[in-house]
This record gives C-alpha cells, sequence and structure tokens, in this order.
C-alpha cells in the first residue's frame, strides 16, 4: 500500500492539507495519508509533503527542533529519490538560504535564496494574498503540473519568493507587479509557492498529480 506522508514541525496548515491529501488518495485508491513529527515514518514513506506557514526563520528552526527529521528527509528525498512536495514556505525551504527575519541556511536542494518581493509598482501590494493566475513556462509538460488549466488560479498569502540560481528550476511564476515564482522543481522536488489545499479544483488536482507521480 502507498503511504504519503505530511511533515509535522510545528509549522503548517496540517489539517487543511492533510484533508485535501485524503480526498485525492481516496478518489484514486492511493493508500495511506498521514501527519507525522516521527522521522522513521518520513524515511519509509513514498511521497512526502513538506508544508509552512509563516516566517522562513521560524520554519527552518522548528525543523531543525524535531530530532533526526531533516536526517530522515535528505535520507529519503535526496538520497533514495522519493516524490516530495513542499507548500509555501516547505518550498522555500528547499534554498540555500532565506532573508526574512534575517539570513537562515535551508535545505540547500535547489540553488537560490528566499528574497523579498520587490514592489515595482506602489499599487502593488505586500504580502502577495489572493488568487492570481499561473503561467507555466518550464513547467508546462511537468507530470505534477499536468491537467492544470492554461488559465488556472492558484491561492497565494507571501511576502518573500524564491530566486532560483537556474532560471530552469522555476516550473511557474505569476505576475504581481513583476514576475514571482511560483512553483520550482528539479528531478524528485517539486514546491509549490500557493496553497494546493486552499486553491480548490486546481489544487485538488495538483496533489492528485503529485500522488500519482514516479519520477
Amino acid at each position: 500500500m502507498n503511504s504519503a506522508v505530511i511533515v509535522n514541525y510545528g509549522s503548517g496548515n496540517l489539517h487543511s492539507a492533510a484533508k485535501a491529501f485524503e480526498r485525492a488518495a481516496l478518489a484514486q485508491d492511493y493508500g495511506q495519508v498521514c501527519v507525522t513529527d516521527d522521522p522513521q515514518t518520513v524515511a519509509k514513506a513514498d511521497h512526502i509533503v513538506l508544508p509552512g506557514v509563516g516566517a522562513f526563520a521560524d520554519c527552518a528552526r522548528g525543523l531543525a527542533l524535531v530530532d533526526g527529521m531533516r536526517e530522515a528527509l535528505q535520507d529519503a528525498v535526496i538520497d533514495k529519490g522519493r516524490p516530495f512536495l513542499g507548500i509555501c514556505v516547505g518550498m522555500q525551504l528547499m534554498a540555500d538560504a532565506g532573508f526574512e527575519h534575517g539570513r537562515q541556511p535551508g535545505l540547500g536542494w535547489i540553488g537560490g535564496e528566499v528574497a523579498e518581493i520587490v514592489r515595482l509598482d506602489a499599487t502593488i501590494k505586500i504580502p502577495h494574498m489572493g488568487w492570481n493566475e499561473l503561467i507555466m513556462d518550464a513547467g508546462s509538460g511537468h507530470p505534477v503540473l499536468t491537467g492544470l488549466d492554461a488559465d488556472g488560479h492558484a491561492y497565494f498569502v507571501h511576502s518573500y519568493h524564491f530566486i532560483t540560481r537556474d532560471p530552469a528550476h522555476v516550473l511557474a511564476r505569476v505576475d504581481h507587479g513583476g514576475p514571482v515564482t511560483a512553483a520550482v522543481g528539479r528531478d524528485n522536488l517539486f514546491g509549490a509557492q500557493f496553497h494546493p489545499e486552499k486553491s480548490q479544483a486546481l489544487g485538488l488536482k495538483l496533489i492528485a498529480n503529485f500522488l500519482a507521480w514516479r519520477p
């Protein structure tokens, strides 16, 4: 039986994320979905989800405080190549570092840094909050993005975004007074700056695609 874990490290919209993943899993007879702070359970999972709500520095510290969790993630995701989905700050944690509330190192899985969204227009509001249209360039053929409408809208709440070292790692973006990173990925890694669990049909489709993904 397949198993997907949503990592609990004291940060994240765990209840609504779990409900969305359970719904998608049931629809495709996937198997078990659980929320866990147990590194051994994470190490054995077929699919791994890292949520995150709040500031980069707080989430990075919270993850480091769960004994053995970073090591379990490194082993399962990087060494063994299990499919990984980072959501919001969980996506940002894949970066080398973030600069929200001071510089804090990330997991270093995708080269780049998480920096504040630059306000190019005084009428643009920061945080970037609400619905925005996804623009898929490099990610148009990505399995996790398959079937998402070209004019699909997703739900965002953030003030910082991922600036990747390699532009090819940006799979989707949005226009918020300039380009803002909406999704990143490489190999078995995928990250969404938006919240799939709050993005209605588009979000459920993305979650279903992720659970079916075998990179």
